[in-house]
């Protein structure tokens, strides 16, 4: 069984959510005997097909954006003679240029699309493209929503209900590093004994406003691990309104990440739009044992923070409402801690790349097998 998945970025130039996803679907259906390969975008002039953690990644140059939209004149060309040689396509939604290219491309493979978000921000745009979405969500053989949230909340998935199922994400916890007890000294001196943690890019939606603002009049802890094209704009906000309790410490190594959610007393993930399909990094809190702050935005956040279970879930938008949440867990020691034991119970009994895995390998074989039988019919 061979799959080829198709998504604008990839490691190592891009580590984030959907690429972890994509990653640790590689790692683990590898382990069940599938090959797999990435084809992406690259700004790099470099072009050369490489080598990550065991499976190759195709790279086509980067030729221009629209709204955030990576297109690719070489990567239709790749995508048309890469798709020959594998079993099933796995597309990784949304991202307009790859509908287009399925279509350029002629792509005659079983194909599947993970669908990983609605498109949120550019209302004016989606009225353009949404006649080609719609047409390549019709085109493809089946659709993976990433939790019973999204597929119950999201109007374009509830067009194509029929051909849609729901594989959620899974970690490997085994794939992640081990920091020193050096690395964790470094950064218990840097950070505290007790602080609540952020890790993620710092996007529109990610709500670290809310949070800035919830920080006010309090002198709870709070580390923002992670860049992104709103940083400048945050650090202004917190020196603004005066907090002296943030900390902005831009993108770490994956070791030092580790470490600093090993080290956290509780995640505070506060994003407020439906562009926050699912939460990674929500995730990861829960696969370390940490209790959980999120909104209710109807995705996937709920699904791995369950309010009153895993930690607690607050309305969007709202600082006031997160202030509160982060003031229970942090003056109820106990009860933070037993909410983390039950987000790492959680974790395990639905969130491990094993599971989310062989629920793929089993989706890609029925595929293969619907396509031959097809074949053989016409």
């Amino acid at each position: 069984m061979r799959i080829l998945h198709f998504y604008k970025t990839y490691y190592p130039d891009s580590l984030g959510g959907v690429e972890q996803v994509i990653r640790q679907l590689c790692s683990g259906t590898a382990r069940l005997g599938a090959e797999n390969a990435v084809l992406t975008l690259t700004r790099s002039k470099n072009e050369e097909l490489i080598q990550f953690e065991g499976h190759p990644v195709h790279r086509a140059r980067l030729s221009f954006e629209v709204a955030s939209t990576g297109f690719s004149f070489g990567a239709i060309a790749k995508l048309a003679s890469l798709a020959k040689q594998y079993d099933v396509i796995h597309y990784h939604f949304p991202w307009p240029f790859m509908d287009l290219a399925h279509f350029i491309a002629r792509v005659k493979k079983p194909t599947l699309v993970t669908y990983h978000s609605d498109i949120v921000r550019q209302k004016n745009l989606l009225k353009l493209y949404q006649p080609l979405k719609h047409r390549f969500l019709a085109s493809v053989d089946h659709i993976v929503a990433t939790s019973p949230n999204y597929l119950a909340s999201s109007t374009v998935l509830d067009r194509f209900r029929d051909k849609t199922q729901v594989i959620t994400y899974g970690l490997d916890k085994a794939i992640y590093p081990t920091p020193s007890p050096q690395v964790l000294n470094q950064w218990r001196q840097r950070c505290g004994e007790r602080f609540f943690l952020f890790v993620g890019v710092l996007r529109y939606y990610k709500g670290l406003h809310i949070l800035l603002d919830a920080a006010r009049g309090t002198d709870y802890p709070i580390v923002i691990v992670g860049a992104g094209p709103i940083e400048q704009e945050l650090k202004a906000h917190a020196l603004r309104i005066g907090l002296t309790n943030v900390m902005f410490l831009g993108a770490v190594s994956e070791v030092d990440k580790v470490a600093l959610l090993q080290l956290c007393y509780a995640v505070a993930f506060p994003s407020h739009l439906r562009s926050e399909a699912f939460g990674i990094s929500l995730l990861e809190g829960a696969m370390y044992g940490k209790p959980m702050i999120s909104s209710e935005i109807g995705t996937g956040t709920t699904y791995i923070n369950v309010d009153g279970v895993t930690g607690l879930v607050v309305p969007p938008s709202d600082p006031d409402a997160l202030r509160a949440a982060m003031r229970t867990l942090w003056q109820q020691p106990e009860l933070a801690r037993e909410m983390g034991e039950r987000a790492e119970a959680r974790y395990w009994e639905l969130f491990t790349a094993e599971k989310m895995a062989g629920n793929y390998l089993h989706l890609y074989r029925q595929m293969q097998a619907q396509h031959k039988l097809q074949e053989v019919v016409a």
